[in-house]
């Protein structure tokens, strides 16, 4: 089972920039459909896609139809659009032995009308406030259909929690050696007090608790 992201005839390099940022965080192959509205070293594009760009594998098709000859009779296509009467939420991602295909318009006029019509049942929406919007950006709707396909397959491959070298919120489980670290980088503003000492190595408490603890000794 494979994700896959596929861009018809996108225009503007920022979005596929952070859409191929996207894939490349969550092993999702990319697919653009030409023409494209843009060089594929646009400044704007690299930019946007930052150093990823080498850890996302992208596929290009001539044109639609060549892209649909390329899928495998048992793959799934999801057509993601305003237009569709379910949401992308009412739909079960989690068939493993299907890769599925989320395939997106183009950020002016979206996918042709009739391709539309005769895929009307595989078309899925983000629900939206229409009266305020024609619709959401392009990268970000990507990643919103991505990410819900990938909660229900329960995140494969994906790392749930990782320790950085220069980790803001685990100090704790392998904390430095001194209070002064504490001290310098954390809960200053809070007023908080680190008590460094034998009885509580990497334990902090605020002033009264830090007393409380020294009379019961």
């Amino acid at each position: 089972m494979t994700n896959h992201i596929v861009l018809f005839e996108p225009l503007m390099p920022a979005n596929t920039g952070n859409i191929a940022r996207t894939c490349a965080g969550t092993n999702t192959e990319l697919h653009l459909i030409k023409p494209l509205g843009f060089s594929t070293d646009d400044k704007y594009m690299k930019r946007a896609g930052l150093d990823y760009w080498d850890k996302v594998k992208i596929t290009y098709h001539e044109n639609l139809p060549e892209f649909l000859e390329s899928m495998d009779e048992n793959d799934e296509l999801y057509v993601v659009s305003k237009f569709a009467e379910r949401t992308y939420a009412d739909v079960d991602y989690t068939d493993e032995s299907k890769n599925h295909y989320f395939l997106f318009g183009k950020e002016t006029t979206g996918l042709p009308e009739i391709f539309m019509r005769k895929y009307e049942k595989k078309c899925i929406r983000i629900p939206q406030n229409d009266r305020n919007i024609r619709a959401l950006n392009l990268s970000n709707t990507a990643a919103i259909v991505i990410y819900e396909a990938l909660r229900q397959q329960s995140f494969p491959d994906l790392e749930r929690v990782h320790r950085y070298e220069n980790d803001k919120l685990k100090y704790l489980l392998n904390p430095p050696k001194t209070a002064a670290f504490y001290c310098e980088h954390l809960f200053i503003s809070a007023g908080v007090c680190y008590n460094w000492n034998q009885d509580y190595q990497g334990g902090f408490f605020n002033g009264s608790e830090k007393k409380n603890n020294a009379q019961k000794k």
